[in-house]
């Protein structure tokens, strides 16, 4: 029988966080992938001021520095008149001490890869790819681990003290605790693309493009656009009927700059659809079993802020269970502790996001053109100096975490592994 005092479900950027932080304290930790490897697609490639702040900590800021990358500095959004007003300066942040006043663009698989390379130094990491949890196991009453298949099709268990759904909206662990959840109406979904990028376009800007019933936000990368359409939920199925012409032509008429390129997509099997959802846990836990990440809270993606929410989510759940886990004596009252944490960022992030679509749902509802921006994005546009609100709220927002003294390294450029702090 395999045994471990801690098992993390998904190799996301929660996952990973979690398993290396426990492991920099000493706690036996599985952390469970059911990809081979962490090369498959991700939409989610945003890494923010708050989880660059905790990656210095953890001595691993110089090579997450290292990473190809672009660096998004500024917002913009459409104004009354049809222009492009900025919104957002990440550059002001400097002026409040923000070491990284920018968001890296960072292919996720590239930050996985560096959390899984930290977390292999440590002696008491175990990171198990092609590996999924199929379902938990219930001993008297409490989650004692998971069963799994490997990508072989070889089952097994895994015994745990705790075991941590790290594993996405979708998170086969949480749908099967009963844990109640909050669903919020999101009246959009989302579909991904790329088109190429020439090196004289603008770079270290986001914007955002409003087309009749939709819109596009357009994300530099380092060589080429990761492009975001926005248009009413549920029409997935429309779209993909009238075909790759009638999509290039949309994107053309969104994007008049990109309309040379847009032939770059052959197909619709290069436009990617993620259902946009927008969810919390009204509680976190149940016996032996724990929630964090988009598992305990789906974020839209409106503003990025997923994966700097669930990753603070890590760090703090490590901070607050180490110790027990240690002991071996984590508590349901422990596991409390962390949502009573995590529960206030969670809803005011969540509330800014839904303060968010108010300007986005109207537009897409009706069909018309986006019209004139909110009562919110109006405050921003009109008065400048509410341009640092915004983006510090983004970028580092409402509660950051620090990285616990335990897990703190101190960087030695060339020198391998980063040195321990004490």
């Amino acid at each position: 029988m395999e045994r471990t005092t801690c098992c993390v479900v998904g190799g996301g950027p929660a996952g990973m966080m979690l398993g290396l932080l426990l492991a920099r304290a000493g706690v036996d930790v599985t952390v469970l992938e059911k990809h081979d490897d962490f090369r498959h697609d991700f939409r989610g490639d945003t890494v923010h001021p708050a989880t660059l702040a905790v990656l210095d900590e953890l001595g691993l800021g110089e090579r997450f520095a290292e990473l190809p990358q672009s660096r998004v500095t500024e917002v913009l959004l459409p104004d009354a008149r049809g222009g492009l007003r900025r919104i957002g300066d990440f550059g002001q942040l400097g002026r409040l001490g923000v070491r990284h006043p920018y968001v890296a663009i960072v292919p996720q698989w590239d930050l996985l890869d560096l959390l899984a390379e930290a977390g292999r130094a440590e002696p008491t990491f175990h990171l198990r790819m092609g590996t999924e949890a199929t379902s938990a196991i219930r001993e008297r009453g409490r989650v004692a681990g998971v069963a799994y298949r490997t990508a072989a099709g070889a089952v097994g268990e895994i015994r745990a003290d705790l075991t941590v759904a790290c594993d996405g909206r979708r998170s086969r662990l949480r749908a099967a605790s009963g844990l109640p959840v909050t669903e919020f109406d999101i009246p959009f979904d989302t579909w991904w693309f790329r088109l190429s990028r020439r090196k004289e376009e603008q770079d270290g800007v986001l914007t955002r493009r409003a087309g009749r019933g939709c819109f596009a936000v357009v994300i530099p990368r380092e060589d080429y656009f990761q492009i975001g359409y926005v248009a009413a939920k549920g029409t997935d199925g429309q779209l993909r009927a009238r075909g790759i012409e009638a999509f290039r032509r949309e994107v053309a008429g969104l994007l008049p700059e990109c309309a040379d390129r847009v032939g770059e997509l052959s197909s619709m099997d290069d436009v990617k659809h993620l259902e946009v959802k927008l969810n919390r846990l009204r509680r976190w836990h149940v016996d032996g079993l724990l929630c964090i990440g988009d598992a305990a809270h789906a974020m839209s993606p409106v503003g990025g802020m997923g994966i700097n929410l669930a990753v603070q989510d890590a760090v703090a759940t490590a901070a607050l269970l180490a110790g027990p886990l240690r002991g071996g004596t984590v508590t349901t009252k422990d596991l409390a502790r962390v949502r009573r944490r995590r529960a206030l960022p969670t809803f005011l992030v969540q509330t800014l996001q839904r303060i968010m679509h108010t300007d986005l749902a109207g537009p897409i509802r009706s069909g018309t053109q986006a019209g004139p921006p909110g009562p919110l994005i109006t405050a921003f546009l009109r008065f400048p100096a509410l341009h640092v609100l915004p983006v510090y709220l983004v970028g580092m927002g409402f509660r950051p975490e620090r990285a616990p003294a335990f897990a703190r390294r101190e960087a030695v450029p060339g020198r391998g592994a980063p040195r321990s702090v004490r």
